[in-house]
């Protein structure tokens, strides 16, 4: 790809000059591009001479993965190498004590489009989940319904959300255990009505990493309360068991991240990805090797 010391785009003012930072950018940077082409997140095909670029609806929560996934997205786009619009998009879901004004300033600082939209889904949150129980998956359905809303007012095709190699990983534990299913968050996902794509950019990225780029960026960090304000959550589970196996063996978390990509469903024991009553032995009469050693699989 380009590259070129010396220029930076807003986004990356006043970052480090250490040799150390300059090689996590590129790496952050190369994973996204990486994922960008390998899971065919720019739509290809014949477009009319007058047709506007691809939209992308870049969502922020004011987290470490979401201002380095701007940052990244911005980077490429900066040097030519990806040809679609985007536009922040920040859903203020009415917690209490949320910083409203720390993202617009921020995004009208660094000259990035955006839009603020504000939709009070904690109070509908706070009603409906009894007292003890995770907010996170209804404050999930009710954010993601806002974005696709706002992504189809704006025109946009696809909405870019900011989790990374860790969150899918966990997300597949999360499944394993505690859902029976094998299944994870994909890097590229059609949603139901099919108008729009759902990307991951940073599905190679490590959480590591992210926290790296934004805390020698000194972005202003919005954490999240509404979640981080409850104990004992699965996924605080899973990644704590995680980072045990890490801390036991570093580079675990990158050898299974592999595995998700590395499927062999006539390994696995569901009859709807292979076909098992199909699947035939070989006449022995006609094997032209009877004393051949079989080839285990």
């Amino acid at each position: 790809m380009l590259d070129n010391d010396s220029a930076i785009h807003p986004l990356f003012a006043g970052a480090p000059s250490t040799t150390e930072f300059k090689k996590l950018r590129k790496r952050i940077v190369r994973y996204t591009r990486e994922a960008i082409e390998q899971y065919g997140m720019i739509e290809q095909g014949p477009r009319a001479p007058d047709a506007k670029p691809q939209k992308w609806l870049v969502c922020l929560s004011g987290g470490k993965d979401s201002y380095t996934l701007l940052a990244v997205l911005y980077e490429l786009k900066w040097r030519g190498l990806l040809p679609v619009d985007l536009l922040a998009c920040n859903l203020d879901q009415g917690q209490p004590g949320f910083p409203a004004t720390v993202l617009p300033e921020f995004l009208q600082k660094m000259g990035v489009p955006h839009r603020i939209e504000y939709k009070d889904t904690y109070s509908v949150v706070m009603d409906k989940i009894p007292a003890g129980r995770t907010f996170c998956s209804l404050c999930s359905r009710l954010r993601r319904g806002n974005l696709y809303r706002v992504a189809r007012e704006e025109g946009c095709s696809a909405v870019v959300l900011g989790h990374h190699r860790d969150d899918i990983l966990e997300t597949f534990f999360m499944n394993l255990f505690h859902g029976g299913r094998l299944a994870t968050m994909p890097p590229k996902l059609l949603n139901e009505e099919g108008d729009l794509f759902v990307y991951r950019p940073l599905a190679h990225v490590s959480e590591v990493d992210c926290a790296k780029f934004a805390r020698a960026m000194n972005y202003p960090i919005i954490p999240c309360d509404l979640c981080g304000s409850q104990d004992g959550l699965q996924r605080q589970q899973v990644k704590q068991l995680l980072d045990g196996w890490e801390s036991n063996s570093p580079g675990r978390r990158q050898v299974m991240f592999r595995a998700l990509m590395n499927a062999r469903p006539s390994h696995l024991l569901d009859p709807n990805l292979f076909d098992f009553l199909g699947l035939e032995r070989k006449n022995s009469d006609s094997s032209t090797n009877s004393d051949e050693i079989p080839v285990l699989r």
